[in-house]
């Protein structure tokens, strides 16, 4: 018990908080269908389909959800810096996404922000302790775009 407050500590442990961590990285990537011709990629995804793609300054922004333990946090931040350093810089900071990330190899899926976002998300989750929940992942390509994958309920 908080000295002078009785049931304050315990209130705390009972509460539920979401803990926000946003890490950046530059990546290149393309939107381009290597089964369909030129003139279809350019119709679909206009410019974004050149060769050899274009970079961004992304911005991941990851949500977790637990109750507060007796330190007040819901969970340990290195823990958390640890698993955005293994799932989202490690693969994609400095990469063609296209080229470099197997899951968004030409042919496969596009690297579009949901597309990443859901990736991010299936990375991230099972990574958690059992007692969070992985609320959120939001890729934010430019100030202007971004693709939020939140978990089902």
């Amino acid at each position: 018990m908080a000295s002078g407050r009785p049931g304050l500590f315990v209130f705390t442990l009972t509460m539920a908080a979401t803990l926000t961590r946003t890490v950046g990285f530059h990546a290149l990537h393309r939107l381009y269908r290597p089964e369909w011709s030129e003139a279809r990629n350019q119709e679909v995804f206009g410019w974004v389909s050149d060769a050899p793609g274009h970079g961004h300054d992304y911005q991941c922004a990851v949500t977790v959800q637990g109750r507060l333990d007796e330190t007040g946090m819901i969970l340990n931040l290195a823990s958390l810096d640890r698993i955005l350093q293994d799932e989202v810089l490690a693969p994609f900071a400095g990469k063609h996404l296209n080229l470099d990330v197997p899951a968004f190899a030409y042919g496969k899926t596009l690297p579009t922000c949901e597309a990443i976002a859901a990736y991010v998300f299936r990375r991230i989750a099972p990574r958690l302790p059992a007692e969070l929940v992985l609320e959120r992942v939001r890729i934010i390509e430019d100030p202007s775009l971004y693709a939020d994958c939140t978990r089902a309920d």
